[in-house]
């Protein structure tokens, strides 16, 4: 692997009530973060393509670690999304460099098909900040139950020069949901929309 990785963090969410009411199956979350050395820190650099190359290396490392956590096949991971955290010596482009030319499609390929496109978020922070992972179905972005999100904070990272990369996989839409719209049962997933 070419990215320099400091560490690795793994947890999954798992909410069993929500208001009185008991959710069963529980709504399962896993995010999965690498703490990466940021190879372009204090300069500007026009080609981020190491970067990218390095957005491939972690959405599948990633997504794996996602799917292997909630304990599931990769057929059975119901959304998915990406975030990326630049430390104050690095640039918001070199969050997106990894987030957005190469990491899909191994994410894709960790949780079978995967129509829709990855939800993402970027910004620059610090040791402890949190950073939003937000999520929504894999296969069809209209369908409602499942837009939602994950917080990741590590307390030492980012560091100044390094960038904290996480990865969000689900099980299942938000405890409880009623706003209506398409369901995932209904889904077709073929043109990430529907």
């Amino acid at each position: 692997m070419s990215a320099e990785i400091r560490k690795t963090a793994v947890w999954i969410e798992e909410t069993h009530s929500e208001i009185g009411k008991n959710i069963v199956p529980p709504t399962r979350k896993a995010v999965a973060v690498a703490v990466i050395a940021n190879p372009f820190c204090g300069r500007y650099v026009e080609d981020l393509t190491p970067l990218m190359d390095i957005g491939a290396e972690l959405g599948g490392l990633l997504g794996q670690k996602c799917v292997a956590a909630l304990g599931i096949a990769p057929s059975r991971a119901e959304s998915y999304g990406k975030a990326a955290m630049v430390g104050e010596n690095g640039e918001l482009e070199h969050a997106a460099a990894i987030l957005h030319p190469k990491l899909g499609a191994p994410l894709r390929a960790a949780v079978e098909k995967g129509a829709a496109l990855v939800p993402s978020s970027k910004k620059m922070g610090g040791p402890g900040q949190v950073l939003d992972v937000p999520l929504g179905h894999k296969d069809a972005a209209y369908v409602r139950s499942h837009f939602d999100a994950i917080e990741v904070r590590l307390n030492d990272a980012p560091r100044a020069n390094e960038i904290m990369v996480a990865v969000a996989v689900t099980d299942s839409g938000r405890p409880l949901p009623r706003v209506g719209g398409l369901t995932a049962s209904e889904a077709v997933g073929e043109d990430g929309l529907r």
